[in-house]
């Protein structure tokens, strides 16, 4: 009985060994993604890339092409590979909440990568400081106009869907400069398809509701191109000013040659950088923040040069070193 005894306790002491050995080797990060043919989020996705390989963890993107139930199915299909933890960067806040639920029954912990949810428990909400970054690029924008000397100005919004806390975020930020300011705004269309022809028919709708507009805010940038399209074919040139929130490597040179006012650039490299980074920590057993805020950048002609090697390397993830170590694990 003593020897059976002896067997029994030996092969649990070998299951436990291997099941520990099993969860310590298992470093597989999903991110679980709303679109990275968006260029924010494919720089963010090489943040978390490159943070991942500096922290000995392996990632698998979930790209959901700004698809609700493409999402759903990314969420599935992560925790039923057991990995070790989420990072997502949802489509909406709503749909968090369900990414959330689903990976609490799995017991998965999930950090959030900017844009937030309504509702559900996870370790971290990284994000950027939306409200401040666009309350700051609305006062340039003020100053903008103070120095043209326009009267009545008029301000239109193309806004980021508002179901989003970062969109909220964004446009109360706005606002409140533009109240401060004793400028006008006066109309809002929400993004839905976040597509090139949408941004110019919301462009070319605002400039005829409002024949006297004096700038409009795009509230992202991949598609600024078609917002200028529709300004110029309109014949507003030098007469309508954009700015928007987020940025392209050609704003370098827009922003400096008067093509846009400025812009409210996120910092999403580095914030990739973090969730992972604060993923690590946790593992480690080490305290993180609930809720950690990154300063958005509020860039124009007059400060684009003091902030050109944060720009490049937090903004856009232009980094020699860092890109080739990515494409060499791709």
């Amino acid at each position: 009985m003593r020897i059976l005894n002896h067997h029994i306790l030996t092969l649990l002491f070998l299951l436990m060994s291997f099941s520990i050995s099993n969860a310590n080797s298992n470093k597989k990060i999903a991110y679980i993604v709303s679109d990275t043919t968006i260029p924010y989020w494919n720089i963010m996705s090489r943040g978390i890339k490159n943070s991942a390989e500096n922290l000995g963890y392996e990632v698998e993107i979930y790209n959901s092409f700004n698809d609700p139930k493409t999402e759903l199915e990314n969420t599935i299909k992560a925790i039923n590979e057991n990995v070790l933890a989420i990072i997502v960067s949802p489509n909406n806040s709503s749909s968090c909440s369900t990414i959330l639920k689903l990976s609490k029954k799995a017991n998965i912990p999930v950090i959030i990568s900017d844009i937030g949810a309504d509702s559900g428990e996870y370790l971290s909400y990284i994000s950027s400081d939306n409200k401040k970054g666009a309350y700051d690029i609305g006062k340039i924008l003020a100053e903008k106009i103070s120095v043209l000397k326009i009267t009545n100005p008029k301000v239109a919004i193309i806004s980021i869907p508002q179901k989003r806390l970062n969109g909220q975020e964004r446009t109360a930020g706005f606002v409140k400069a533009m109240e401060e300011s004793a400028i006008k705004n006066t109309n809002l269309k929400q993004q839905s398809t976040f597509s090139k022809e949408e941004t110019y028919n919301f462009t070319k709708e605002l400039l005829n509701e409002n024949p006297d507009l004096t700038a409009i805010w795009l509230q992202g940038s991949d598609k600024y191109q078609a917002a200028l399209d529709a300004i110029y074919e309109s014949g507003k040139k030098d007469k309508v000013l954009l700015l928007t929130f987020d940025a392209e490597p050609e704003f370098l040179e827009l922003i400096t040659n008067d093509t846009l006012v400025a812009s409210a650039m996120q910092q999403p490299f580095l914030m990739g950088e973090e969730a992972v980074a604060f993923l690590d920590r946790y593992f480690n057993h080490e305290e993180i923040q609930k809720d950690y805020k990154l300063p958005v950048l509020a860039i124009s002609k007059e400060n684009l040069k003091d902030n050109l090697t944060l720009i490049k390397r937090n903004v856009f993830g232009i980094d020699d070193k860092i890109n080739q170590k990515i494409q060499s694990n791709e």
